[in-house]
């Protein structure tokens, strides 16, 4: 047991608690409209209370526990049998097993959380909260089996994610364009315009994320070490990197740089970062953020107008597409003299961790657009998934919660 070490990753536990309540809340919830912020952050708010109860009963144990065949965890830690104030061996030697424990809940509490955005102002809250556990339990839980248990299938081939931007980014974004896309757009959407109700709750949402990040990524060294300042070094370049070539490349395209497209593409710059920075030198993370930057810009700005889908917040062109971005330059851009547990990437002669990379990109794609289908047709069907149209006119914080975030004084 290291008492740094300790320290450290309970420090970074609560640093990413932080990232979903309330930073995700008054990220998306500023971008909404004012009939339906309240309706955000108490999906928000909701999630980090129903996934922390699922993770204990058997979430973590389905995801982290003794493997069966490298595919899911059998139930053997289920309510956390097991599980104590020792160290595990199996993930962190000189941690207490809660702490890993608890560090990785919160993993699992943002992932699905990250999804809000692409069904925001028009999902119904039991509908909600049916298909938020289903996901987790079926979509989150193998994918953390297979890349971060150290028996999960696709750990055995070498696929590398350091922090989460495939089991996080690219399973959640992948599932939001899923749930945009049958859901169908919000009533009025390409007829009128649909503005962010309060830009000031984005920037601050989206500057908590930015210092909650250090905890997801840095935290992902699982000790107070050299790995976890290399981690939040790449993770602040790639993130200023981004932020900045979001606003050049903006500028350029509209004519102005604005405050929400600095805030999108430095979230763009944390999503491409995460699976990397604990692989990658600080000038490979700035040519990283860099590339996150535009490519997510025109994934937003540019292809979402095209195809036509109403991803109401972009969770999948910032999260989804920087997600896998962010994968496939792991096997461009990772250096095993960085870290002994990583590999090289394409650059250093490596080509194999580049198609390993990208079969793990393929198989979290086709597993998530699979799952996520499925579990939406079971929820339809058994309370129907989108509120009435009548509902969504009057927006979801009434009809939903019954409550209204604003009084109008007469």
């Amino acid at each position: 047991m290291n008492s740094g070490d300790t320290a450290w990753v309970l420090t970074a536990t609560a640093l990413v608690l932080l990232m979903t309540i309330p930073g995700l809340a008054f990220f998306y919830g500023g971008l909404v409209r004012r009939k339906n912020v309240l309706s955000i952050l108490m999906q928000c708010f909701i999630i980090m209370c129903v996934i922390s109860l699922q993770w204990v009963l058997f979430g973590y144990s389905l995801a982290f526990g003794p493997s069966i065949s490298g595919i899911i965890g059998n139930l053997e830690w289920m309510g956390l049998a097991g599980v104590g104030a020792a160290p595990s061996a199996d993930y962190a030697a000189t941690i207490p097993h809660f702490a890993f424990m608890l560090f990785q809940a919160m993993f699992a509490i943002i992932t699905p959380a990250l999804m809000i955005g692409a069904f925001a102002e028009r999902m119904k809250f039991s509908a909600f909260l049916i298909f938020t556990i289903l996901w987790a339990t079926f979509v989150y839980d193998p994918l953390a089996h297979w890349v971060w248990n150290k028996n999960g299938w696709l750990a055995a081939l070498g696929a590398l994610d350091f922090a989460g931007g495939i089991v996080v980014h690219v399973s959640s974004g992948i599932s939001a364009l899923v749930l945009a896309i049958m859901l169908g757009k919000r009533l009025g959407y390409n007829h009128k315009p649909i503005r962010p109700h309060n830009l000031p709750f984005t920037v601050l949402g989206g500057a908590l994320l930015w210092f909650g990040w250090f905890g997801f990524n840095a935290g992902s060294s699982l000790a107070a070490n050299g790995l976890a300042a290399q981690a939040m070094v790449a993770t602040q370049i790639a993130t200023a990197a981004a932020a900045l070539t979001w606003v050049m490349v903006e500028w350029w395209h509209i004519g102005s740089p604005t405050i929400l497209g600095a805030v999108t593409g430095a979230i763009g710059g944390l999503v491409a970062i995460t699976p990397a920075c604990g692989f990658v030198s600080p000038m490979s993370a700035m040519a990283i953020g860099i590339m996150a930057g535009a490519i997510c810009y025109l994934a937003v700005a540019v292809i979402k107008g095209k195809i036509g889908y109403d991803d109401s917040l972009d969770a999948f062109g910032v999260h989804g597409v920087g997600g896998i971005f962010g994968t496939i330059a792991v096997g461009i851009f990772a250096q095993k003299a960085l870290n002994e547990n990583g590999a090289d990437g394409l650059l250093f002669g490596n080509v194999q961790q580049f198609l390993v990379q990208g079969l793990l990109v393929l198989v979290a794609v086709a597993f998530a657009v699979t799952m996520t289908f499925i579990i939406f047709k079971i929820v339809d069907a058994l309370v129907g998934m989108r509120v009435e149209e009548e509902k969504e006119i009057i927006g979801l914080d009434l009809t939903q919660q019954s409550e209204a975030a604003y009084t109008v004084i007469e």
